[in-house]
């Protein structure tokens, strides 16, 4: 059967070393949000605040020198915040952190609760300078893991050097925009034709 659906998701990439995040949430769902968000930004400005934070989280927050705030949730902790990620096991809570970040214009993430999210945590494959995210547009985060353990299988390991080289290359270009353009995509259509 055909489906027109599509994503309509617009991929962007944070410097999360800029914004201020809060993740509300202490436990295994908190814990996996900051472990893939410091895997990919390690130098993420995170602030963790729930009632109780489990021990890892705030081993984490030792180790990358993140806040965390042992309270309950209240809308003035969204003073100063970029991005949102709520991930209590509290529906009603997450649900009122979603009201408070729309009202004040902060994107939210609401976990495992796709409809109230104005983004979605993706999969993601990083090499060096080479970050893919992958989206499957909130359907199967299975699918999205496995996409993202072929990606880095058939990405080779000195695919960084490669954009290095490329990356000097180009500014040794006495071109124009175009011609630049062209010309590099001309020699990395070589070097996928040889992969």
């Amino acid at each position: 059967m055909h489906s027109t659906e599509h994503n309509m998701l617009f991929p962007i990439f944070l410097k999360a070393g800029e914004l201020d995040i809060l993740i509300v949430g202490g436990g295994e769902v908190a814990l996996e949000k900051l472990t893939f968000l410091l895997k990919s930004s390690p130098d993420a400005r995170v602030k963790i605040l729930a009632p109780e934070i489990r021990d890892e989280i705030l081993e984490l927050c030792r180790q990358y020198n993140l806040v965390s705030i042992q309270e309950s949730y209240a809308v003035d902790f969204l003073k100063n915040t970029d991005v949102v990620i709520a991930a209590t096991n509290d529906s009603l809570v997450n649900q009122q952190i979603y009201k408070d970040c729309k009202s004040r214009r902060i994107l939210v993430n609401v976990a495992d609760t796709p409809e109230i999210c104005d983004f979605y945590l993706g999969g993601i494959v990083t090499k060096g300078h080479l970050k893919i995210a992958i989206s499957t547009n909130g359907k199967s985060p299975t699918m999205a893991k496995r996409l993202r353990q072929l990606f880095e299988e058939v990405f080779p390991e000195n695919i960084n050097e490669l954009l290095i080289n490329l990356h000097t290359y180009r500014k040794t270009l006495k071109l124009d925009f175009k011609e630049k353009v062209d010309h590099l995509n001309e020699l990395t259509k070589k070097w996928i034709e040889q992969t």
